[in-house]
């Protein structure tokens, strides 16, 4: 069992940064890849970024999150981030944290658990 808490979301300019922030809980953090997935406003939730247990594969990302977008995590702190720059207006979402319990590389919804409430991020243009 994973318990996850997202924070760091916020309001901010097009062109901006944020840093979200997930605090995990659960002895068996570090066992587990880790993904951000966002939902925007009517539509369905979406992939974004996702690491593996031990960091020590290349991460991959969403089209929409590629070169802007950082994903990744401090086992011994429980913790995973997403480092956002250069940030659009259709950014705008709710940022997830979830464990993924499929395939490494997969985006599908459905392979994933154990979701946070979700933090809000807003940018203005």
């Amino acid at each position: 069992q994973v318990h996850l808490v997202e924070s760091g979301g916020g309001l901010v300019q097009a062109g901006g940064s944020l840093r979200l922030s997930c605090a995990a809980s659960g002895r068996t953090f570090s066992n587990y890849n880790m993904a951000w997935f966002r939902q925007a406003p009517g539509k369905n939730r979406e992939f974004v970024a996702a690491i593996n247990w031990s960091g020590n594969r290349n991460p991959y990302y969403a089209d929409s999150a590629k070169g802007r977008f950082t994903i990744s995590r401090d086992n011994a702190k429980r913790m995973v981030y997403l480092q956002m720059n250069s940030l659009k207006s259709e950014d705008t979402a709710i940022y997830y944290c979830t464990v993924q319990t499929g395939r490494w590389g997969t985006v599908r919804t459905s392979d994933y658990d154990y979701w946070g409430q979700g933090t809000q991020v807003t940018v203005s243009s």
